[in-house]
């Protein structure tokens, strides 16, 4: 007899195939097929269930085979696959062919939630399995893809029990799932932009980067907005499409991140990830025993917000570099590499140097005059010294750098910004930002590419097209800024999403324009210096 169950490793998982034989010997259980710890627990938790549930556990010598047997297991999420599949092999229950189970068993016979459920449903259904049963907790995932075709149960007795009603009818005893507020995909940032004065210049960036998935960096003095404005960027993005949703919810459930959210249904806003500073690489990376996505794949289809971006490690933002460029993060191991999803849109906010006093002017007066007589207006001097403020700069480096395409420098707001009203909202901004999603939406119709930021040099060319004054002032601009190739097509990208965001079909020089000044800063934290407004 057998059951078929669900090993959560990497993005996909493994389906496990749980083989039972039941022969003449000393009674116990034997488990094969690279069992680890947990599993090999499994034996004293199932038949301390079976008496705390009433059942009589066979005084046999048991086998339980985990194939494939040449991949390593651990965990507790095959409690109740061994469970079910000793009883079948008993005649204590009827057969469970093409049913996927999944939960862990408590002494007492109650189960327990386990992740990966709506990945395991997933690949489930790939591999033609129809029907499955998950503990109750579980439901909600269950439901995105196999509504209608699961049992969501409480305790050993009641998946004998769904056994039993499935053999005489010929389906499983459908529960609706509880119902469940949509979440979002990472803490609640509340806030809107309107509530932010002034940094007209770094709310355009953002509605440029969240219409067409832009990395960006924002530097400047402490003060000035720069986190806060960050993170209102969810405010204005635009919800996931229902493939793209079940992709994220899928890769929160492997990683047990679900409860972190506000409910368990289907996340339909883009991730946004803002760990600190000191995440190690495995964090940020992914990885562990058990391969388990990390921020950037948890920050998938959406944005990895790394505030305070120079105290992170250096190996930790150079570890970055492939993964914005591959989408994907690849994790060696002994048994073979594990390819995570990763294409996530990355914001970078930094102060200009260590004591963060680099280009930091006070909040400007109402008149130069008073500023001069107080001593404030040419600036407050740095602490730091030009090999520090270098060394600070240096994490970064060239190559991570190169892959920002959109650079602002930001100074702190002056007083009758700070007074001032009239603010743009959110919910307008958010219309524009969701126009040029839907824009992009339907030109890359059919093909893997979502947004302009991921266009790849063919597409470039043919939906980067410039007229003859357009690509003349590119020429100029190019020369003069010593961009790399991976820089000039990041300009074009930029350029077309700043078309999209006006409705028009073609760049325009003014669209070309204005990326190209979106991409001048950033290579020198000096260049703070040049800010006037």
């Amino acid at each position: 007899m057998h059951v078929m169950a669900y090993a959560p490793y990497g993005a996909d998982g493994i389906i496990i195939r749980v083989e039972a034989d039941i022969r003449r010997g000393i009674p116990g259980i034997d488990i094969t097929g690279l069992a680890e710890g947990a599993v090999r627990e499994a034996r004293e938790r199932v038949m301390a269930a079976f008496r705390n549930s009433g059942y009589v556990f066979p005084l046999d010598r048991i086998l339980i085979n985990l194939a494939p047997a040449g991949v390593r297991k651990d965990g507790a999420y095959l409690d109740l696959p061994i469970a079910l599949s000793v009883m079948a092999a008993a005649k204590l229950s009827p057969s469970p062919d093409n049913l996927m189970v999944m939960g862990e068993l408590e002494l007492s016979g109650r189960l327990r939630p386990v992740r990966g459920v709506l990945a395991a449903t997933a690949a489930g259904l790939r591999a033609g399995i129809q029907e499955f049963i998950v503990p109750k907790e579980n439901a909600p995932e269950a439901a995105i893809l196999a509504a209608g075709r699961f049992a969501a149960v409480s305790t050993l007795g009641e998946a004998v029990q769904a056994l039993g009603i499935r053999a005489n009818t010929g389906s499983l005893p459908v529960q609706d799932a509880p119902e469940a507020e949509t979440p979002s995909s990472s803490a609640v940032f509340e806030g809107d932009f309107s509530e932010v004065r002034g940094q007209g210049r770094y709310k355009r960036v953002l509605e440029i980067a969240a219409a067409g998935g832009h990395n960006l960096l924002v530097f400047g003095p402490p003060g000035a907005g720069k986190t806060m404005l960050a993170r209102r960027l969810p405010s204005i993005m635009a919800s996931l499409t229902t493939e793209d949703a079940v992709e994220v919810t899928r890769l929160y459930s492997l990683a047990e991140q679900m409860k972190d959210t506000d409910g368990r249904g289907l996340i339909t806003k883009p991730p946004f990830r803002s760990p600190h500073h000191s995440a190690s690489a495995e964090g940020i990376l992914g990885g562990g025993k058990a391969v388990k996505p990390g921020e950037i794949s948890l920050a998938h289809l959406g944005v990895l917000f790394l505030d305070e971006a120079p105290e992170f490690k250096a190996n930790v933002l150079q570890s970055l570099r492939e993964p914005l460029e591959d989408r994907v993060i690849t994790i060696s191991r002994a048994d073979g590499p594990v390819r995570l999803p990763a294409d996530f849109q990355l914001l970078l906010a930094a102060n200009t140097c260590p004591c963060g006093r680099l280009g930091m002017r006070p909040v400007s007066l109402q008149s130069e005059d008073i500023a001069n007589d107080l001593g404030l207006y040419g600036g407050i001097d740095c602490f730091c010294s030009p090999e520090e403020i270098h060394r600070y700069w240096r994490k970064f480096g060239a190559a991570l750098l190169d892959r920002i395409e959109l650079r602002v420098a930001v100074q702190t707001p002056k007083v009758k910004e700070m007074s001032g009203t009239g603010e743009e909202t959110s919910s307008a901004i958010a219309q524009r930002v969701c126009r040029a999603t839907e824009i992009q939406r339907e030109r890359f119709k059919g093909t893997p590419t979502r947004r302009n930021a991921r266009m790849s040099p063919g597409m470039i060319d043919r939906y980067c097209v410039l007229s003859g004054e357009a690509e003349r002032a590119f020429a100029v601009a190019t020369a003069k800024l010593g961009l790399s190739g991976r820089a000039f097509h990041g300009v074009l990208r930029v350029a077309r999403t700043i078309a999209d965001l006006e409705g028009a079909d073609s760049i325009l020089p003014v669209h070309l324009l204005e990326a190209i000044q979106h991409r001048r800063m950033g290579d020198d934290p000096y260049d703070i210096l040049s800010v006037t407004d």
